[in-house]
């Protein structure tokens, strides 16, 4: 039915393929509205305007008032759409996961079902950590052990880079203010690192409550995910605010920096490739796919109208 506002409703077959779109757009303090096919963004600057069908996600940070016939056109053309933090440092909600496809969650959880299959993919996370070494014959228990004392050489060596004083990772969760300045805003790069992991997990369409290595929390494969980056991101980050600004409103302070590490945007098309390789999902994703499943004859056509058939004609 052709819409009395605006373009006609896109066809799955007019939309951009998802290799071919704009990995991730963010916005803060605008106004998102809708003219014909495109999305517009204006704010005190003026007015640009987006072809929705070659934009993946859309992140939508502080400030941001989007229409309701914005949202129906980021619908019609399978943008994704995330509510974040600053640059990512929460996220809050999120619509339609990308490509409308159940592909990332199906394999999640065949991968995660499988105890020879889950172990795999755990151990593909802890080499991701030691790409000079194989780790393919350790054990789960083995494989902890080494990245603890990774985890604690990466402290020790930023202690000593930025000459903040390290003795152990401590979180208090019922008493936050009695933490060390080191340690909260070592809680607070982490979180935000959540933030944008769970973003990306949820725009590509897989599940954050299933993990590989962590297990039995909703956000569970946020934490596996994030887990790949803290000694590159948060941890460095966490020092170099505390270094910077001791005990001084360092919560702020560290959430600010964390920012300033994503808006360049390397991280998250980094992550986008990784968690594609982690769930073996290749580039060539549909925009939408739609089947009924068969346990005799596998996947059959969606949109059909089928016809009764009796038992011998089903056995021939």
């Amino acid at each position: 039915m052709k819409s009395n506002y605006g373009a006609p409703k896109t066809e799955l077959n007019e939309l951009g393929r998802i290799q071919d779109r704009i990995s991730f757009l963010y916005l803060e303090h605008a106004r998102v509205n809708r003219q014909d096919s495109a999305v517009t963004v204006t704010d005190q600057r003026g007015t640009v305007f987006i072809p929705s069908a070659m934009v993946s996600v859309l992140l939508l940070g502080p400030g941001v008032d989007v229409t309701h016939r914005a949202m129906e056109l980021i619908g019609e053309t399978g943008m994704a759409v995330v509510w974040v933090g600053e640059h990512g440092v929460r996220q809050y909600a999120h619509g339609r996961a990308l490509g409308h496809s159940s592909r990332f969650l199906e394999q999640q959880a065949k991968l995660v079902s499988n105890r020879r299959t889950r172990v795999a993919v755990a151990r593909k996370m802890y080499q991701m950590r030691f790409p000079k070494e194989d780790v393919s014959k350790l054990t789960m228990q083995q494989l902890r052990g080494k990245e603890g004392a990774r985890v604690r050489r990466v402290y020790l060596e930023q202690s000593k880079k930025t000459n903040v004083p390290w003795d152990r990772r401590e979180y208090k969760v019922d008493s936050f203010d009695s933490s060390t300045p080191i340690n909260k805003a070592l809680t607070a790069a982490h979180q935000a690192l959540y933030g944008l992991s769970c973003s990306v997990i949820v725009a590509l369409g897989a599940s954050p409550g299933l993990g590989f290595v962590h297990t039995g929390h909703d956000m569970s494969f946020v934490y596996d995910f994030a887990d790949l980056y803290k000694a590159k991101y948060s941890i460095p980050v966490a020092f170099e605010m505390t270094a910077k600004h001791g005990n001084n409103d360092i919560v702020d302070w560290t959430r600010r920096g964390m920012r300033d590490v994503f808006a360049n945007g390397k991280l998250v098309v980094q992550m986008v490739r990784d968690l594609k390789s982690l769930l073996d999902i290749d580039d060539d994703i549909p925009a939408e796919t739609m089947h009924l499943w068969d346990d005799r004859q596998g996947l059959q056509k969606f949109g059909v109208q089928y016809h009764e058939f009796d038992d011998e004609d089903d056995e021939n």
